[in-house]
């Protein structure tokens, strides 16, 4: 019987017999899962990824700035294609280089904050994959140092979008405004050569996935997800009290030893959570991103990082070393697609349905470039509140200090339980607890 992975192949390859334009490019197993999450949402909503950048007011030229983006866009063709559905078959089907940049206006008693997730709350599922906002005349009190500035959102949809893309594109986006309005945009030779080396560095991808995909590897993450079952509640319409941000969310910043937290410390950490949000005795899952450019690949700007499920069984505290062991044997079978080892867990009898009850990611921002319009800097900022995916995610970043950030969805968990799971969270990762029999 064909792997999940092997079906989509000979698919797309019969959806594309015979194109010789390359109008319609295959997705990773990550993309994959994102355009069947998008099409399960009765709403059409896709996970958006988010970067806000804080400048002195006055700094950026908009028009400077919309040619750039199309600029940008017109390289990387994962920035001008929209995902569809042909035929049961995940896609992304290339267009122009269209990159709206929205100049946002302040409703009466609206700050910055307000302005942005407004416009992300009205985000066009059938848009451009990249998206640009824009709030000037910005005096939210912030602080006292940064009371008159105009803050910059650059918004992509994850399906054409990782960690690594993200730096690349910090960095690209600030080489084209520096180089101006007049500047060319990208030769056909130059945008062809581009457009080669994404599908190639898809097809590489897939073709490790198609490899991960098999009977051993399924027949490992039935044994081990066997117990999982999502146990978060579904959203409650109306939970959320009118005029309330439909996210809650806590943070901390903690010391950095040598500049990182062992990655098992860090899932032992959230089983933690999961006990104080979930109570004793359960497996949950909790999903977190891994991978990157298979070997040999473009370094590309898409998305190649698949999801891999933590089950994070709340009948004891953490226990750094067999969560290490078990980490390293998932790493081990990491590449089989989300959506197989999906399959495989509900094949051993399972009930997951592949909903994931908590994500945790980790992003080191020492990779990051910042992003400098003609020279000057912008200051990356945080901006919460908005609607998260799942009922609880965990973010740490990693610099001089650890920033450990926790955010809840307000329709499923209540700000006390999600707040006291953040505390048992931190306390797990400063002192350690001994494994409870």
């Amino acid at each position: 019987m064909l792997s999940i992975t092997s079906q989509y192949l000979a698919r797309y390859r019969q959806l594309t017999a015979g194109e010789r334009t390359h109008a319609l490019l295959p997705v990773t197993g990550a993309q994959r899962r994102f355009v069947l999450v998008r099409s399960l949402d009765p709403s059409g909503r896709p996970d958006v990824v988010p970067m806000f950048f804080a400048f002195p007011h006055g700094t950026v030229d908009a028009e400077r700035l919309g040619a750039a983006a199309r600029r940008l866009a017109a390289r990387h063709p994962a920035l001008r294609s929209r995902p569809a559905v042909l035929r049961g078959t995940p896609v992304l089907r290339v267009d122009g280089p269209d990159v709206p940049v929205t100049s946002l206006d302040l409703a009466p008693g609206e700050n910055a904050d307000d302005a942005l997730r407004r416009a992300l709350d009205a985000w066009d599922p059938h848009g451009s994959p990249l998206r640009i906002f824009l709030v000037r005349e910005v005096r939210d009190g912030r602080d006292a140092a940064h009371t008159a500035e105009e803050v910059l959102a650059i918004v992509l949809d994850h399906a054409a979008c990782d960690g690594q893309s993200l730096a690349r594109i910090v960095e690209d986006l600030g080489a084209a405004y520096a180089a101006g309005t007049t500047a060319e945009p990208p030769s056909p030779a130059e945008t062809e050569a581009e457009l080669a080396a994404y599908t190639e560095a898809v097809l590489l991808q897939l073709a490790a996935e198609e490899r991960a995909d098999s009977p051993a590897a399924a027949a490992y993450w039935a044994d081990r997800l066997r117990a999982v079952r999502e146990r978060a509640p579904q959203p409650r319409p109306g939970r959320v009290p009118d005029g309330s941000l439909p996210s809650g969310s806590a943070d901390v910043r903690l010391p950095a030893h040598d500049h990182s937290v062992p990655f098992p410390a860090l899932l032992d950490a959230c089983r933690s959570a999961a006990r104080a949000l979930y109570g004793p005795g359960n497996v949950v899952p909790i999903g977190y991103p891994w991978g990157g450019r298979p070997q040999g690949a473009a370094p590309v700007v898409g998305c190649f990082l698949n999801t891999v499920v933590f089950p994070a069984a709340t009948g004891h505290g953490p226990d750094p070393e067999v969560t290490a062991d078990a980490w390293w044997d998932d790493l081990d079978r990491a590449d089989m697609p989300f959506d197989a080892v999906v399959s495989a867990a509900r094949s051993a009898g399972s009930g997951w349905t592949g909903r994931l009850d908590g994500l945790l990611t980790v992003d080191d921002a020492r990779r990051r470039p910042p992003l400098r319009l003609a020279g000057v800097e912008g200051r990356e900022i945080h901006i919460g509140g908005r609607p998260v995916r799942g009922p609880f995610a965990v973010s740490v970043t990693q610099g001089a200090e650890l920033h450990l950030r926790m955010v809840w969805d307000r329709a499923v968990l209540d700000d006390g339980t999600a707040e006291q799971a953040f505390a048992d969270l931190t306390r797990a990762l400063r002192t350690p607890e001994p494994t409870v029999p």
